[in-house]
């Protein structure tokens, strides 16, 4: 995710617990929709839409942080 900026990604999850909480659930919902499409949890449709969404949600949280933090 966001290759443009991994040093920036680095150093924030080093320094900003904030910005390391939101980047770590991103990844965990990342690996929960796939085992669900997978087969490997179970779940609706329904339920995987609802993480993908709350999974773009954050992956937006995470993008406003690193616009804001290379920007300074």
């Amino acid at each position: 995710m966001f290759p443009e900026y991994r040093d920036l990604i680095t150093s924030l999850k080093t320094n900003d617990h904030h910005f390391t909480r939101l980047f770590d659930k991103h990844n965990e919902l990342d690996q929960k929709i796939k085992n669900m499409e997978e087969g490997i949890e179970m779940a609706t449709h329904v339920e995987i839409e609802t993480l993908k969404r709350e999974k773009l949600q954050l992956k937006d949280e995470v993008y406003a942080v690193l616009k804001k933090a290379s920007a300074a």
